[in-house]
């Protein structure tokens, strides 16, 4: 027998729908990130949805999203179009690698792995602060590196399923030298094909509660410009310090599967 549940429906559902999808759309044009890390908890814990329909159904709403975010931060200049397009093509072949993996690697090594990424993240946030002056520069060299990029970022997606943004981002300031905004908006960008392509997976797989992916995403939508906004005035080192905190609940939350998958094995 099944124990997947059939998704919550009713005022007090679609008024969760509405909250997650603001909080989402704020974070994601704050930081620069798909949502995911707030929606898929938040659905599971709130409206008991399976992991697997939150997962599909986030994907779905991110890429309003994300969209609407690009718009946002493209007024300012603040998006590399090219490398968004090579860390996108890396990271739709990567997520093909990484749901071929995922039986094949144990995840909650996977899962600590990456919140020891996340720790070293976080302590070099508070070492290196970007400039908002700082221009990507392309070349060969760098257009390889993002493909790695992508292709990693991709993988981990398939693995253990944590967007982009939380890898793309402090990649793009920390080893890649790019100011805070660009970063962010280059992010946003990256994740729109990928977004779509894993999307027409899930709804073939039925992994997507259309309904409940229109109410966030178009929610999402309404802050996301807003978030985006604030990421312009906010001095670059406390950027650096909120998104080290959101990553902190990140890794706390990795942590916390790791552990419960650790006592089931």
């Amino acid at each position: 027998m099944s124990d997947v549940q059939a998704p919550a429906r009713g005022p007090r559902a679609y008024a969760a729908f509405i909250g997650i999808g603001l909080l989402a759309g704020l974070l994601s044009g704050l930081f620069g990130v798909g949502g995911g890390t707030v929606i898929v908890p938040l659905l599971v814990l709130l409206l008991h949805f399976d992991q697997r329909l939150a997962a599909g159904t986030s994907l779905a709403a991110i890429v309003p999203t994300a969209s609407v975010g690009v718009i946002s931060y493209a007024t300012t200049g603040s998006v590399a179009w090219i490398p968004a397009i090579i860390l996108a093509a890396g990271a739709v072949v990567g997520a093909q690698i990484g749901t071929r993996l995922l039986p094949r690697i144990s995840q909650t090594a996977l899962r600590w792995g990456f919140v020891g990424f996340l720790v070293v993240v976080i302590v070099s946030l508070f070492l290196v602060i970007p400039s908002r002056d700082a221009a990507f520069e392309l070349s060969w060299l760098t257009g390889i590196a993002l493909v790695g990029v992508g292709v990693g970022t991709g993988i981990l997606a398939g693995l253990i399923g944590v967007g982009g943004g939380v890898i793309v981002v402090p990649v793009l300031m920390l080893a890649f030298g790019t100011s805070d905004l660009v970063a962010k908006g280059t992010s946003l960008l990256m994740m729109i094909p990928t977004a779509i392509s894993g999307t027409v997976g899930n709804l073939r797989n039925r992994n997507v509660d259309l309904l409940a992916a229109a109410l966030i995403g178009v929610s999402a939508c309404t802050t996301t410009a807003l978030g985006a906004w604030l990421a312009t005035i906010v001095d670059p080192t406390l950027g650096n310090m909120l998104f080290a905190a959101y990553l902190v609940v990140i890794a706390v939350q990795m942590a916390i599967k790791a552990v419960r998958g650790r006592k089931r094995g």
